[in-house]
């Protein structure tokens, strides 16, 4: 078990010395091209935690690198997008010398204070996918997304007037948007991926309801059916939102009332009874939750059935 210690890299200043590039033009922002880093090799997986925002685009041209959240990895081999938010820990390991194309954005949170995109860039759920999660990019797409980076790049580089940030902060914006659009994308275009999630989901909640370990359980979370799936919590919900119009806690809903109205139209369990064996600890919980499903209470429901 690798035990390591993640390294924390605080500043954008900081972790350009570390890649071996020229210090940023500006200390809050920074475009740096791929290319020019030293092709490297490591035995072992480094942990690092930023304290800025990474939005990389690239390509491996030679050799195989992987990069990961915890348990997840990803073998870079063509043109994807990801990001890192701060605080997240990234680990990656170089089995091989190798050499990147692309460019990768950096972010400190303290280019946006005062910017309504400092709320609001928390709201774009892949800041939290698993690098396995990254977007893929066709040729078009690709060039749509360089734009907004090279507009960011030459901004900055430019004389700094007081339209400099707000111009730098569009772009970002706009680069935002696009990748959400683009991941929309690719969860419709990559149905075949989302209907197994989806298969498994249907038989992982059977499992769960059918099992009478959920009295000592509870309701199952996101974060444990997306950890059984092998996804993000986030990415998860993306998925199912994409394929069914319902996200990850509202499929557990959906579910937890189907077997409740199983149990309330066929046994002569009491209410209390029925929310015990759903995992629920106060029967209230279970009712509330009944009725904002289903517009009835679940004495109303087995009255009505009956």
């Amino acid at each position: 078990m690798n035990l390591q210690q993640p390294y924390r890299i605080k500043t954008i200043k900081e972790y350009h010395k570390i890649l071996g590039v020229s210090n940023p033009v500006n200390p809050m922002i920074s475009v740096i091209d791929l290319a020019e880093l030293t092709p490297y090799k490591s035995e072992e997986s480094i942990k690092v935690i930023f304290d800025f925002y990474i939005i990389s685009l690239k390509k491996v041209k030679v050799g195989d690198v992987q990069y990961g959240y915890g348990q997840q990895q990803y073998d870079f081999d063509e043109g994807i997008l990801f990001f890192i938010a701060p605080n997240q820990i990234f680990s990656f390991k170089a089995d091989n010398d190798f050499k990147s194309a692309g460019s990768m954005l950096l972010i400190h949170p303290d280019f946006l204070w005062g910017n309504t995109l400092a709320k609001t860039i928390k709201k774009f759920d892949f800041f939290n996918y698993a690098i396995n999660e990254a977007l893929f990019v066709s040729e078009k797409e690709e060039l749509i997304l360089n734009s907004f980076i090279k507009n960011i790049e030459q901004e900055y580089h430019a004389h700094i007037d007081k339209f400099s940030e707000s111009i730098i902060i569009s772009q970002i914006e706009s680069l935002l948007n696009y990748s959400n659009r683009f991941y929309m994308r690719q969860f419709l275009t990559r149905k075949i991926s989302g209907n197994q999630i989806l298969d498994k989901l249907e038989k992982i909640l059977d499992d769960y309801f059918n099992n009478e370990a959920i009295i000592n359980k509870g309701l199952p979370t996101v974060q444990y059916i997306a950890g059984l799936l092998n996804c993000s919590p986030n990415y998860l919900s993306g998925v199912l939102k994409t394929l069914t119009g319902q996200n990850t806690q509202q499929h557990i809903h959906e579910k937890l009332i189907e077997k409740a109205k199983e149990k309330l139209s066929t046994t002569t369990l009491t209410i209390g009874e029925i929310a015990f064996e759903l995992g629920f600890e106060y029967p209230q919980s279970f009712s509330k939750l009944f009725k904002s499903k289903t517009d009835l209470t679940p004495v109303e429901f087995r009255a009505s059935f009956n």
